[in-house]
């Protein structure tokens, strides 16, 4: 951690994700926990041949594995209680049973939820999983036979996005002088899933995977009179520190060395010098022929609009404008525990863009890594200059595969996609098409956007090689300036400017900075070949 003087903030502890364990024993017979929980399928879900299954006379909803055993134990008729309820089994919907004397071989017990499981795919799942962690906030433990109900086929899938689901349904900030309201539950043990090497597996990356979208939603949460580029950069050398990566921070000195005026000119206002962050994974069996992926990260750690000054609204949210940056050092931290076969290089480019009597003016030129140059038209259009420098950087040293680069860009993205789901940018349709999948299998949806070579116009510069606010559209107009720092590298351009912020809990998701970004990397870089036809 950078040193810290009297007047400067120092981030309380924080809530903690749950324990999350396997058992061979179905969920009744988990002792010492106080909620046990249950998946509850709706009616057409059911075939009525499974023991632990009971069906409503085919015309509500069903009880899954471990129910039969409860309702013995407890001597509970919990189809009954789902028919008063009027529960259908719809992923995400719970209905609780309080049973205030506990059970006859369990003391501790004082809840049985019934939880929907829809029609069991790894998003109904992963809401399930959501939906139970809100249900059992300030309890000890809980033992759940939800993600049995994927059998074997499809316990992998299910387990994972059931995990990341209790994961980021659990995920709390709070920054007071008292206890948090509502803290996670403290354990989670998931019952009805045999304790195997492979299913052992299945849970560490889950974990991994999950870890990684906490810890991007917290560092994009944490305010900005702490979050700093130096205290992000210490972020990064811890991570490195725990992961097993290797890690450099070019501080302002470096950085005017290097020639990287992107960085520089954004962050000449602000008594908080910028930084660049490398981390480097390399797998456990690379050779000299093992491919390289850059990723980069926009780390804008607030974002005044500089003199092109936002209104206070547009501000409000700024302190996760470094959410790129936050989703790189999360998704290099959990590269070795979801098999990452390739070399990455993660670079986060940190700056505050403030305003001052030393700001960036409209009408100045920057020269970025390389020489390519940029007049400055709108200082608000900062994320596209600091990523610049890195993505140039990168092309230049590292000689990539791909470079993916991911930014809380444009507010245009927003307009065009609402705030569920994520834009991207490719020049490369096999990597367009990882990208893709990994989004929809992670949770994290993205919507391919047009690169319109018919829009470059609007970024030429009479004074420079390029216009850095050419308008609208503005999504396209910013990716189309980034592609010309991608060389002839496959390049891929993330925008998740639209999901950046929840504006309510929902699903995994909640209120606030989102971090939305870890997981679709994750799902594609440990894929068995991330770079499949990329390139060809």
């Amino acid at each position: 951690m950078p040193e810290t003087t009297a007047d400067q903030p120092q981030l309380p502890p924080q809530v903690a994700p749950p324990d999350v364990a396997l058992s061979d024993l179905g969920p009744y017979a988990v002792l010492g926990v106080d909620v046990v929980a249950v998946p509850v399928l709706p009616a057409e879900s059911g075939d009525g041949d499974d023991a632990d299954a009971a069906a409503s006379g085919g015309t509500g909803p069903v009880l899954g594995p471990g129910a039969a055993e409860l309702c013995e134990q407890l001597g509970l008729d919990l189809l009954a209680i789902l028919e008063l309820e009027e529960a259908t089994g719809a992923a995400g919907e719970v209905t609780r049973v309080p049973v205030p004397l506990g059970g006859p071989d369990n003391a501790d017990l004082r809840w049985v939820l019934l939880v929907g499981v829809g029609q069991q795919r790894p998003v109904d799942l992963r809401r399930a999983g959501a939906a139970l962690a809100r249900a059992v906030r300030n309890r000890e433990a809980v033992a759940t036979s939800v993600p049995a109900v994927a059998g074997p086929e499809g316990l992998a899938a299910g387990l994972e996005a059931f995990v990341v689901g209790l994961v980021l349904g659990s995920f709390g900030f709070r920054w007071s002088g008292q206890e948090p309201d509502q803290r996670p539950v403290g354990r989670a043990v998931l019952s009805d899933v045999e304790d195997t090497e492979e299913n052992r597996a299945v849970l560490a990356r889950a974990l991994a995977v999950a870890g990684a979208g906490w810890q991007s939603r917290l560092l994009a949460t944490v305010p900005s009179n702490l979050k700093n580029p130096a205290w992000l950069a210490a972020q990064a050398v811890e991570v490195a520190a725990r992961a097993g990566l290797e890690v450099e921070v070019w501080d302002e000195q470096r950085l005017a060395a290097e020639g990287c005026g992107g960085i520089l000119g954004v962050g000449q206002a602000s008594a908080s010098p910028p930084r660049l962050i490398r981390l480097d994974y390399t797998p456990p069996r690379a050779t000299k022929k093992t491919p390289t992926v850059v990723l980069v990260g926009k780390g804008i750690t607030f974002d005044t609009g500089g003199l092109s000054i936002k209104p206070a609204e547009g501000m409000a949210t700024m302190k996760r404008d470094m959410t790129g940056g936050a989703v790189v050092i999360a998704t290099m931290a959990a590269l070795r525990e979801v098999g990452c076969p390739v070399r990455v290089v993660g670079l986060v480019a940190a700056a505050e863009n403030a305003v001052s009597g030393s700001a960036m003016r409209p009408g100045d030129v920057v020269r970025h890594y390389g020489g390519r140059t940029s007049e400055v038209t709108n200082t608000d259009a900062e994320g596209r200059l600091v990523m610049a420098d890195a993505l140039a950087y990168g092309v230049a040293q590292l000689a990539p595969a791909a470079i993916v680069d991911v930014a809380t860009l444009t507010g245009a993205m927003k307009v065009a996609l609402g705030l569920r789901t994520g834009g991207f940018f490719a020049d490369d349709e096999a990597l367009a098409g990882h990208i893709a999948v990994a989004g929809e299998a992670s949770g994290e949806t993205l919507w391919r956007m047009p690169l319109a070579d018919v829009y470059e116009e609007r970024i030429a510069s009479e004074v420079a090689d390029a216009d850095n606010a050419g308008g609208g559209p503005g999504a396209i107009t910013a990716a189309l300036f980034l592609r010309h720092f991608s060389g002839d590298v496959p390049w891929a351009h993330l925008d998740v400017a639209s999901v950046g912020d929840s504006p309510v809990d929902v699903h995994e998701w909640s209120a606030g900075p989102t971090g939305f970004g870890a997981r679709a990397l994750l799902s594609w870089l440990g894929s068995e070949d991330p770079l499949a036809g990329v390139g060809s």
